[in-house]
């Protein structure tokens, strides 16, 4: 097996997980950054990096990074992290294909006492149960004899420059101790937080899958919880101040849940569980809970405008923000898509507008132009759908600007006061 000293590094993709780790690691060795899209590597080369989790003199510090979209750059790497998206499809099951790709490139270039390191968010038994086959194949190598394999959870939160990737405690495992001891010791090179070794492989993938399930988890339960307080006429955010007094209680608040994370990772565990027999049910309900939100926002503008004797059909609709998450352009599995589509389905217009949003990705990936800037008076409702700091700085009287002079304010973000809006989730 290769050593600490003469490892030869390559991070395969680059977007939210990958640029930040192949920066922090070219700032002390020399890394191979590879990505497929040209676009995004003539764009790191210049410095630019549009998910904005790097500033460009971030970047500039990174001396022994290099850039590449050709795999031949890869040949004299000897340690792989990989680092690609792992989705779910249309329906709701795992899409491995990312990852089993990246798998037949790395396979391809394999040499013996070659390490590859997994951070991608997969269920428990992943790595070697699909991944290794592949990197077998490919390579023509033996698994724990001729290559060894890790794994190491991304823990990155975009849009958090509080929280980043040196300063969050780093899971580290490997497929036999040396290659362990070798991961953890690579990743404490840039890790200031620490790491913490597991004792498995399938170990640090359970314990990230768990991570965001039992967050979706808590998320449904306020959510239900802010159903039921609406029937009863009771303010929700009020109840959880109120309940929040408490030392105790888990600071959860009610809201759309999406991102490529919380909104997916629980599809991954409860796949697993299915395909060994168990049918998970407390996991399930939630994701389904979560998933439904859209809807039920919708519904209750709906109500909202009929009290006020606003025609539904044809009134237009102003949605402030559209990525999955304040402060940050990500768009990945947004439920604020939910919410226009259910618009569209009761006659309405919505114009979307969100000043982080990228117009041709938001196209791209949903067919959806956001407005530049959203004409004054012209709304019979506006929704509060994502808490930007942009947002928060207007207040209540430059938001209700957009409005007609009947209109309903629907804060799903409790970004104003319970005064100051006409519904809150």
């Amino acid at each position: 097996m290769i050593s600490l000293d003469n490892i030869r590094l390559a991070v395969i993709g680059l977007g939210y997980v990958g640029l930040p780790l192949a920066i922090e690691f070219g700032k002390r060795r020399p890394v191979v950054g590879f990505d497929i899209n040209p676009i995004r590597i003539s764009q790191l080369r210049a410095g630019v990096d549009t998910t904005l989790e790097v500033v460009p003199s971030e970047i500039k510090c990174a001396s022994k990074l290099k850039f590449s979209t050709e795999v031949e750059d890869l040949q004299s790497c000897n340690c792989f992290i990989v680092t690609v998206p792992t989705p779910i499809d249309q329906h709701k099951q795992p899409d491995l294909s990312p990852l089993l790709k990246a798998s037949q490139v790395v396979g391809q270039l394999l040499k013996p006492g070659d390490i590859v390191i997994y951070e991608s968010t997969v269920y428990p038994g992943c790595t070697e149960d699909d991944c290794v086959p592949v990197l077998e194949k490919f390579s023509g190598l033996k698994f724990n004899v001729d290559f060894f394999c890790g794994y190491s959870p991304e823990r990155i939160n975009p849009g958090d420059k509080e929280h980043r990737i040196t300063t969050i405690k780093k899971v580290t495992s490997g497929s036999t101790p040396l290659a362990a001891g070798l991961v953890d010791s690579l990743y404490k090179q840039i890790i200031t937080a620490g790491t913490h070794q597991a004792s498995s492989i399938r170990v640090a993938e359970a314990a990230k899958v768990i991570e965001n399930t039992q967050r979706d988890v808590n998320i449904a339960l306020i959510n239900e919880l802010a159903l039921i307080f609406n029937r009863m006429g009771i303010d929700t955010q009020s109840v959880l101040e109120a309940a929040g007094s408490k030392w105790n209680f888990l600071p959860f608040r009610p809201g759309l849940v999406g991102g490529h994370c919380i909104g997916v990772d629980p599809y991954y565990l409860t796949h697993k569980a299915e395909s060994i027999g168990y049918h998970p049910q407390i996991i399930l309900a939630g994701r389904r809970l979560n998933d439904s939100m859209g809807n039920y926002v919708v519904t209750q503008l709906v109500k909202a405008l009929t009290q006020r004797r606003i025609h539904v059909r044809g009134a237009r609709v102003l949605v402030m923000g559209f990525t999955f998450k304040e402060n940050c352009p990500d768009l990945r599995n947004t439920r604020v898509v939910d919410i226009v589509r259910e618009l569209a389905e009761f006659n309405m217009v919505a114009d979307v507008f969100d000043p982080w949003v990228v117009a041709q990705e938001a196209m791209h990936e949903y067919e959806i132009k956001p407005v530049q800037q959203p004409d004054h008076g012209v709304y019979d409702a506006i929704i509060l759908a994502v808490a930007h700091h942009q947002f928060q700085a207007m207040g209540e009287v430059a938001i209700r600007a957009f409005g007609k002079p009947e209109h309903v304010l629907y804060d799903l973000k409790y970004i104003l006061s319970m005064s100051e809006s006409d519904i809150r989730l």
